[in-house]
């Protein structure tokens, strides 16, 4: 059977441009013992994609080789099966690539329970749900009444943060790129205030959702929200470092805040990634699915129609074009 697949041909400059991409038609193969065939239905889109397509190897995880299959997560249906712990019709998620069918000897999927659609899947018991949890949960340790100010709190793992905060009992501040996302975060996330980081009075408007200070800083952007929330933090303040979105496509990345308030607020900074974590994601999205039956956990999916629209519509992801969880439906 005939399929199609993408391949990474070239490392991006500062923006993804379709020349980096390669569309390929293979075949499946026979398979061996302990292999099972999976007809992938939903592609997840994330930026942390931008840094697996660079030569960079001193980052967390080794980039994606030339010619290799793009890499990304997602949801497949097995449609064949040699290994004994899939059954042909198991849901499953994980590392798939930008194709359409994968062959896996099963090792880093997890099993799907039938109720839950792949779009929850991938907005919140995935890699958006898992990252807010270790990054929020575990990094930040929440205490109710605390203040959690939230940049890039309209994206996939931004908006999971908020949530998981003010279930936790926070106030919590986002912000985003647009008024209408900053509505969502209010009227139907439950956020306290959501600010748009474009105002001209960016600096007054987050003083004053945060009139007690800020006590956990969940970091995805950079930016100037960076510099103005940092100089609200509260003595022994935690800023969780999950991206830096602003300096993906640029050569000259911003720069830092002044160390000396780490030193006057004696501030918790600590950067992570979830390949570190990857032990304790059964235990984590069980967690997750517990908010999400609860009604705690609301998600948006922004979904793109077939393969190859990934290769245009991974950039909504760095031009905020995007509303919801960018994924691919194929």
């Amino acid at each position: 059977m005939k399929y199609k697949a993408i391949k990474l041909v070239k490392r991006p400059n500062l923006t993804i441009t379709p020349d980096v991409f390669e569309t390929v038609t293979l075949e499946t193969q026979d398979l061996a013992d302990g292999e099972i065939l999976l007809m992938q239905t939903h592609m997840s889109l994330d930026p942390a994609m931008r840094g697996w397509m660079s030569a960079d190897r001193g980052s967390y995880i080794p980039p994606v080789e030339l010619g290799d299959v793009m890499r990304s997560s997602g949801v497949a249906e097995v449609v064949e099966s040699r290994n004994e712990n899939f059954a042909v019709g198991d849901r499953v998620v994980g590392m798939i690539g930008w194709t359409e069918y994968a062959v896996s000897k099963g090792q880093g999927l997890t099993k799907l329970p039938p109720n839950v659609s792949a779009e929850a899947v991938l907005c919140v018991l995935s890699l958006p749900g898992l990252t807010a949890w270790q990054g929020l949960m575990e990094i930040g340790k929440p205490k109710a009444g605390e203040t959690l100010v939230v940049s890039g709190a309209a994206g996939s793992v931004g908006s999971m943060v908020g949530q998981l905060g003010k279930a936790e009992g926070m106030t919590v501040v986002g912000t985003a790129g647009a008024d209408d996302k900053c509505a969502w975060l209010v009227d139907e996330l439950g956020f306290d205030h959501a600010i748009n980081y474009k105002s001209a009075d960016l600096e007054k408007r987050i003083r004053e959702a945060t009139p007690n200070g800020v006590d956990i800083y969940f970091e995805n952007t950079g930016g100037p929200v960076q510099h103005i929330t940092f100089g609200r933090m509260n003595a022994h303040g935690r800023i969780v470092v999950c991206g830096m979105i602003a300096d993906y496509n640029t050569d000259k990345p911003s720069p830092g805040p002044n160390w000396i308030n780490i030193i006057r607020k004696r501030l918790t900074i600590t950067g992570f990634t979830m390949p570190d974590h990857w032990d304790r994601v059964p235990e984590m999205m069980q967690k997750l699915a517990a908010y999400l039956a609860a009604g705690k956990l609301k998600y948006r999916a922004h979904k793109l129609q077939g393969l190859e629209s990934a290769i245009d519509g991974i950039n909504l992801l760095f031009t905020g074009g995007n509303t919801g969880k960018l994924m691919v439906e194929l």
